[in-house]
C-alpha cells in the first residue's frame, strides 16, 4: 500500500513538473516568434539576415508570395530579399497562435496579417502558418516554415 501511494505521488509530482517546463517552453516559443515578427520588420533586401538568424541550417521555407520550397540557408536567404522588395517595409501581426510543445519540438499554428507599403498606400496580405521548431542549445530555432495567403471563400 505504501509503495502504490509513494507511486502515485511520485507520478503526480513529475507530471508537475513536466507541466511546469512545458509551459516555460511555450512562453519561449512565443517569445520566439516575437522575435520573428521583430526581426521581420527590421530586415530589408539589403540585411536579411536579422530573421535568418532564428532559422535552424536544416530548414526549409515554404514562404507566402513563393510557389518554390526553400530547403538551404541561401534559398531562404533569397526568398527575403526577394519579399523585402516586393513587400517594402514589411511587418506582420499574429492572430490566433496555437503553441504545442512536444519535448524540444514545438509547433506554432494560427493566421497573421502582412502589411506593407506599396504606391504609398498601406496594403495587407493576410495568411495562415505553421512554423515548425526545436530546441537547440537552449534557443528554439524554426526548422520547417510554411505559409500561404487565406483562401478566397467559395461563391
Amino acid at each position: 500500500m505504501k509503495r502504490a501511494v509513494c507511486s502515485v505521488l511520485t507520478a503526480l509530482l513529475l507530471f508537475g513538473i513536466t507541466l511546469a517546463a512545458s509551459a516555460g517552453d511555450e512562453a519561449d516559443v512565443a517569445t520566439a516568434m516575437h522575435m520573428w515578427k521583430e526581426n521581420l520588420a527590421v530586415g530589408t533586401a539589403k540585411n536579411p539576415d536579422k530573421i535568418l538568424s532564428l532559422y535552424a541550417r536544416d530548414a526549409v521555407l515554404w514562404g507566402t508570395i513563393s510557389g518554390t520550397i526553400r530547403p538551404t540557408p541561401a534559398l531562404i536567404r533569397a526568398y527575403f530579399v526577394n519579399a523585402y522588395k516586393k513587400l517594402p517595409k514589411l511587418t506582420v501581426v499574429f492572430k490566433g497562435p496555437e503553441i504545442r510543445v512536444y519535448g524540444n519540438t514545438a509547433v506554432n499554428t494560427g493566421y497573421y496579417t502582412f502589411s506593407y507599403v506599396k504606391k504609398g498606400k498601406t496594403k495587407t496580405l493576410p495568411a495562415r502558418y505553421s512554423f515548425v521548431l526545436v530546441k537547440r542549445g537552449g534557443d528554439w530555432l524554426i526548422v520547417d516554415h510554411h505559409s500561404s495567403g487565406m483562401p478566397k471563400a467559395p461563391k
